[in-house]
């Protein structure tokens, strides 16, 4: 199958019309050109295969519209703690939500692995993705220094911690339910402006 990631959504796309599925190797190659996009040192088709024949230790999930990948996330985890190793949407797909599920269904598949705590690092300068991870719950937990290169800068470490406790589970619901409400109101909009 070839993918194509040159086009753009529509302008009325909804976050609704997107599905998040498990990663397979057919969604590889979309995977692989959004890592591109995205990270200064990407990882390579080789080390996704590698990560996808690990399946009692990692979990990754692809965002589709239709058939394309538009976004991924991973998880690995050990004992009773889990690492997000990456999350990303492609360029003219960010702002619609997509992160947000994507780090929902990864968050639900932690807590079905039986993890207690999940970690992750980002960029320090990105506070539109330390807002994401702390509407999850992540708060900060320490710096690695000049973790990242091109440009070079810090890691902000979060950590989010009791993932198995009630209280998590409603926060979960809580972040799902005003997901379903947004993607209600975008698809009215849409229906208005076609009327």
């Amino acid at each position: 199958m070839t993918v194509s990631l040159t086009g753009s959504p529509d302008s009325a796309l909804s976050s609704s019309l997107i599905t998040i599925s498990p990663m397979r190797r057919r969604h590889l190659r979309g995977v692989v050109a959004i890592e591109q996009q995205a990270s200064s040192h990407p990882w390579s088709l080789g080390l996704f295969l590698g990560e996808l024949r690990m399946p009692t230790s990692r979990s990754y999930v692809v965002a589709l519209d239709r058939h394309v990948v538009v976004g991924f996330s991973g998880l690995m985890y050990t004992g009773d703690e889990g690492h997000i190793t990456n999350i990303a949407v492609q360029p003219d797909y960010r702002r619609l939500g997509i992160a947000q599920r994507m780090l929902l269904g990864t968050m639900r598949q932690a807590i079905l692995q039986g993890l207690t705590a999940v970690t992750l690092e980002v960029r320090a300068s990105n506070e539109a993705a330390q807002k994401l991870y702390q509407g999850f719950g992540f708060a900060p937990g320490g710096i690695r220094h000049k973790y990242y290169s091109d440009p070079r800068e810090d890691a902000l470490i979060m950590w989010a911690h009791d993932i198995n406790s009630t209280g998590y589970d409603q926060r979960l619901s809580g972040i799902e339910s005003a997901s379903q409400q947004q993607a209600r109101l975008g698809d009215q909009a849409r229906l208005g402006d076609a009327e």
